[in-house]
């Protein structure tokens, strides 16, 4: 059968009891990258994210900041690390549950850290938005306490400041950008 006899279907979660997944078409799932027929994790990427932010899903993040399973999780998988012994956790709860079909081992092409040299989650973190107008003063009132030379860079800065239609407050990492 065709991915169109599956729209607004639903399944089961396999180990959340009572949780009902829908199933909804995606332009990034086709038969040529797997089945054609994946999970979508809304709070790990940005196609999922879009996907559910278009059907209004919540971005619900099972994950915290290091890496570990929350308690939302559940007590099975509370407070373990996703990449390691979360991993062997998840596949032993689906086969508990007969959910489990086939398990192969497989080498995921996780981002790496360029620091650290480990994989890295993508995953949602809580955002807080301003009124850009309000930031975009407050950055101009700034400038002009600002003693810069020669003088005649204060317009061209604060020209480009009023110019600006996007800002970002934080890059999210406490030790910087490379």
């Amino acid at each position: 059968f065709s991915g169109a006899d599956l729209a607004d279907g639903s399944c089961a979660h396999p180990s959340i009891p009572g949780r009902v997944s829908p199933l909804l078409p995606a332009n990034h799932v086709t038969m040529t990258k797997g089945t054609g027929l994946v999970h979508t994790a809304p709070a790990h990427g940005m196609e999922d994210y879009s996907v559910a932010s278009h059907h209004q899903l919540p971005t619900d993040c099972l994950v915290d900041e290091s890496g570990y399973f929350t308690e939302a999780a559940g007590p099975e998988l509370k407070n373990k690390n996703v990449l390691e012994e979360g991993n062997e956790a998840v596949i032993k709860m689906l086969q508990a549950a007969g959910s489990l079909l086939k398990e192969e081992k497989y080498v995921h092409s996780y981002p790496y850290d360029w620091r650290t040299k480990k994989p890295m989650i993508i995953r949602a973190s809580k955002q807080w938005f301003v009124n850009t107008a309000d930031v975009k003063a407050a950055a101009q009132d700034a400038l002009k306490k600002v003693k810069v030379i020669p003088t005649s860079a204060v317009n061209r800065m604060l020209e480009m400041l009023d110019r600006r239609t996007f800002w970002c407050i934080s890059r999210q990492r406490c030790w910087g950008v490379p």
